[in-house]
């Protein structure tokens, strides 16, 4: 069954919308509060449609992303009881935010770096970063940093590798696909 390679075609059109930057811009904001999809899902295809923007886009993606995780920090710091503590209990996650939380206590701002960079759910650590009070500074600044290492990684990737890596993304694009849907499943089953 092909089910990644029409969404991977789906998602190079839309990089080629005429309002695919504010759509990327959007995406990357959501995701540092809320949404669950990453906005690689967007800025790759739009670094391969347009190779002689992929640091714009990368540098686009990377303030969207931030000014979002502002918003998760300012939600944390000031409207967690409120807000954000009834949403999580209502979803059943309060052991894993909790679990999340514990991570400060060991890794202190190199955690919000390491949710930056990697695929760890970013909106989670800015929310508990607000919840925990962490000193704004050093959270925009491990933000930023996490944030942009990743995203201009990615840009790098696709302006360089240029058509051959689209190819190569075609190519193995269903075999990425499923691996990233077992590792959700993995996950899942791990901290359930």
């Amino acid at each position: 069954m092909r089910l990644f390679t029409p969404l991977y075609d789906a998602a190079l059109r839309w990089a080629r919308h005429r309002h695919a930057q504010r759509y990327l811009a959007g995406m990357s904001f959501a995701e540092s509060v809320i949404f669950p999809v990453p906005p690689d899902v967007m800025l790759a295809p739009m670094c391969l449609a347009n190779t002689n923007k992929a640091w714009y886009f990368a540098l686009l993606t990377t303030l969207a992303s931030v000014i979002g995780g502002i918003l998760g920090y300012a939600l944390g710091f000031w409207l967690f009881e409120p807000v954000v503590e009834p949403l999580i209990a209502s979803m059943g996650w309060q052991d894993k935010f909790d679990h999340a939380l514990s991570w400060f206590k060991d890794y202190g701002v190199w955690i919000v770096f390491l949710a930056g960079f990697s695929p760890i759910p970013y909106k989670v650590f800015t929310i508990g970063a607000g919840l925990l009070h962490m000193a704004f500074l050093p959270f925009l600044l491990a933000s930023a940093v996490g944030r942009g290492a990743r995203f201009f990684l990615v840009a790098a990737l696709m302006k360089f590798g240029g058509a051959r890596m689209e190819e190569k993304l075609r190519q193995y694009v269903e075999v990425l696909g499923w691996l990233v849907v077992g590792l959700a499943i993995v996950l899942y089953l791990i901290y359930r």
